[in-house]
């Protein structure tokens, strides 16, 4: 209920202050030509009206949310809100008037002859839209925090689509070992119980450095069935980015299970980061693709890019079979390291 309630972002603030200079300059322009004034005051006193009064409505509905209402109950918050909303009108009037006099701006009468009045009179205007204006805050909150539930719902959906994905494949290989030589049946059981344990981790996004490190334990899992023929090259130098679990995995999984010739062949994948276009980018020698047409798991990595980076995989090329993920958009990936 916070968060929906009392959220109030910077760039809310930013068009709060642009709607109240604005209304201001406009408003009080009108009122000066009406009363046959320079409407040029008017517009400047206007200006100054707006931005002292959401100078106000920053300081006092800053304060009130973060240090006043979270600890009262909420059947108080309407009179408090009221209060505060006035406040805001009543004082930056008195400071918006003064200011002015300071620049020698010619006033109205009513702001000089009963300036309190007038300022009274704001007060309960500034309360007014205020009242509109969290109305707006509030259905926009509310409406994020459904949009925000629904993208984690739905990665927890795709999500679970991951584990039994690679159970079947894991399993099947550990089928056909078990008939080759049993104890490596039996080594590459403890490698998936440890490969699942290692890749528990419930955040939908995790560092390159650990997804590469869980490939590294696929690879090494898959190279039990296939006497080390597999083979992983990855840079020497790996930079910091988040992208979504099992990205890389998927793909090297993939490239085995389509690509791999078997007979003693090696099969070699080769992955390389292009941070200035914040791509991953994943190719192996092996078949080339016969279709760009994507399957369950590719389909459920470019939905999981989509809802966590607007990020998207494209097929570079299917001689050598090459992906490329774009990945930058995810947020933790702009911020400097």
């Amino acid at each position: 209920m916070y968060d929906i309630a009392l959220q109030i972002k910077t760039k809310d603030w930013l068009y709060i202050l642009l709607i109240g200079i604005i209304f201001g300059m406009f408003l009080s322009s009108f009122g000066y030509s009406l009363l046959q004034h320079n409407w040029l005051d008017g517009a400047l006193y206007g200006v100054i009206l707006g931005f002292s009064i959401t100078f106000f409505s920053l300081v006092f509905i800053t304060f009130m949310n973060k240090y006043i209402l979270p600890k009262l109950r909420q059947v108080y918050w309407l009179f408090l809100a009221i209060l505060f909303s006035f406040l805001s009108g009543f004082l930056g009037t008195l400071l918006g008037t003064f200011v002015a006099r300071s620049f020698e701006l010619k006033l109205l009468d009513a702001f000089v002859q009963d300036l309190i009045a007038v300022a009274a009179s704001i007060g309960v205007l500034t309360y007014i839209v205020g009242a509109l204006l969290y109305r707006f805050v509030r259905m926009r909150n509310e409406k994020e925090r459904v949009d925000g539930e629904y993208i984690q719902s739905r990665l927890r959906s795709l999500e679970t689509q991951l584990n039994p994905h690679f159970l079947f494949n894991a399993l099947n290989s550990i089928a056909e070992l078990i008939h080759q030589d049993k104890d490596k049946a039996e080594l590459a059981i403890l490698k998936v119980s440890a490969f699942l344990r290692n890749t528990m981790n419930e955040s939908a996004l995790i560092t390159i450095q650990e997804e590469l490190r869980n490939v590294e334990d696929y690879v090494e899992l898959e190279n039990i069935r296939f006497s080390g023929n597999i083979k992983l090259h990855i840079p020497s130098v790996i930079p910091y980015y988040r992208l979504p679990k099992f990205s890389i995995q998927l793909l090297v999984e993939n490239g085995i299970k389509h690509g791999y010739d078997g007979g003693g062949k090696k099969l070699n994948f080769f992955i390389d980061i292009d941070r200035s276009k914040n791509v991953v980018r994943v190719k192996n020698d092996g078949k080339s693709m016969q279709s760009k047409k994507f399957g369950i798991g590719l389909n459920n990595l470019k939905q999981r890019l989509e809802l966590l980076c607007h990020g998207s995989i494209v097929i570079d090329a299917i001689e050598q079979p090459t992906f490329d993920l774009y990945i930058g958009d995810c947020s933790e990936n702009n911020s400097s390291r």
